[in-house]
Formats: structure tokens, sequence, C-alpha cells
């Protein structure tokens, strides 16, 4: 049976979930792909776009739960391959 992880709000309910038999938590509903960026961001860039254009863009990140600047400079590492 598939479970959702509970809303954890003390050590004490964490401790009592660790020692349940964890299982049935996992599920491809319980857990989202994550980046781990390691190279600094040293450079900037100035880039100019319409309104709606950033307005769609910060609707998309938002929905993927990313800042917008993550966003963009995601979709341009996919665009060169990296």
């Amino acid at each position: 049976m598939k479970k959702v992880f509970p809303k954890i709000k003390t050590d004490e309910e964490l401790e009592s979930l660790l020692d349940e038999d964890l299982s049935d938590y996992l599920h491809t509903d319980n857990f989202k792909p994550v980046t781990f960026e390691f190279q600094p961001k040293d450079k900037t860039v100035n880039l100019r776009v319409s309104e709606e254009m950033l307005e769609t863009v910060k609707t998309v990140s938002k929905k993927e739960g990313i800042p917008y600047q993550k966003y963009i400079r995601r979709a341009i590492e996919r665009s060169l391959g990296e």
C-alpha cells in the first residue's frame, strides 16, 4: 500500500516514523528529482525579453518549484547538452 509522508513537526514524531517499516513510503510519488550545482556562478548576463515571456517563464518555473533565474540557467544548460 502506498503511503504519503506525513508532515513532521517535532523530533519525536520523526523518531517514531523512523521506528516504522518505511517500505510503503518508497514509491515515485514521494520523491522528486533534484540537481546539485557545484560550479561557482561568478559571471552575470543581462538579457532583454518581453514582459509576456518573462511572466511565462516565472509561471512555468513556479510550477516546477524553482526560482525563475535558475529555470533560465537550466534551460541554457540543457540546450548546450550539459
